[in-house]
């Protein structure tokens, strides 16, 4: 199994949006994954601290193998949300690793 943890810190406000609601518009999106195969789990959670070392939003999620992650790395839908993440957000940490 594969798994991919991603945090990300968003602008205040972006694509004619506030940060919440770019959030809330993430965290559909990519729960909206959850049925590509080889997919095993998605999480979406927002930060509860609010202190400097915090991101804004993390983001778990679970794979068979590392092909099911490569499949949804190039999945349409997971680019898609790629391309707005870059719009709205201004910093991503990623860890990937197999267990």
């Amino acid at each position: 199994m594969v798994k991919h943890i991603v945090f990300w810190r968003f602008k205040v406000s972006a694509a004619g949006q506030t940060k919440q609601q770019n959030m809330e518009q993430v965290k559909r999106q990519l729960e909206g994954l959850r049925g590509l195969s080889g997919v095993i789990a998605v999480e979406v959670g927002f930060d509860m601290l609010n202190v400097d070392a915090s991101c804004d939003v993390a983001l778990y999620s679970a794979f068979e193998n590392q092909a099911a992650l490569d499949a949804y790395q190039q999945h349409p839908d997971h680019v898609a949300i790629k391309q707005f993440l870059g719009e709205v957000s201004e910093e991503r940490y990623v860890v990937d690793y197999v267990v």
